[in-house]
């Protein structure tokens, strides 16, 4: 019983602290970032940042690596959905995920992650349209044209999120659909 009690003060403890590094991350480049302002914005000491990781490095490479693991598994999630309701569910995880992706698209933070977000979608849509016609996923013209639509899907959401979700949810992913299924005919 106790046991339960210390897992949930440590994952109440680390997304305390994954909310403050990504909120640093928008303002600052990660070699910037300190230990002391973490810790100060966490409301925590030194000592419990310490506990959980080794530096700011470690931390954003856990944070990195948790956020991508939740990325792909809802990607995955998705790939029977119909294009509507892909962007539906994508664009409400961004929505619901805003300090993520505000970091995630920040000049400030370390573009690896933003590229690999892209990787991942472009990635299922290659597996989705290989299978659709029966294709060899690792067809030239396919990976073109998937990488084209992965980018073009991230360059909504991040202007979308940089302007401050200033449009309504659905009308993002009307305009995410709609480009989707031209892109589409043309494939």
């Amino acid at each position: 019983m106790e046991e339960k009690k210390t897992d949930r003060r440590t994952l109440k403890t680390r997304k305390v602290i994954y909310n403050s590094i990504m909120e640093l991350l928008t303002q600052k480049e990660l070699h910037k970032v300190t230990v002391q302002e973490i810790s100060d914005m966490s409301d925590i000491n030194r000592t419990t940042f310490y506990k959980h990781f080794l530096d700011v490095y470690d931390l954003y490479d856990k944070l990195e690596q948790d956020i991508l693991i939740e990325w792909g598994m809802l990607v995955l999630n998705m790939q029977d959905l119909r294009s509507k309701e892909f962007f539906d569910s994508l664009v409400g995880y961004v929505d619901k995920n805003r300090n993520v992706f505000k970091m995630v698209f920040s000049s400030k933070a370390p573009g690896q992650l933003r590229a690999r977000f892209e990787k991942l979608l472009e990635g299922l849509l290659q597996k989705i349209e290989s299978e659709k016609k029966g294709a060899d996923i690792k067809d030239i013209k396919l990976s073109y044209q998937t990488s084209y639509r992965s980018q073009g899907c991230i360059a909504v959401l991040s202007r979308w999120i940089d302007q401050g979700a200033d449009q309504p949810k659905d009308f993002i992913v009307n305009v995410l659909s709609e480009l989707d299924t031209s892109v589409e005919k043309v494939m």
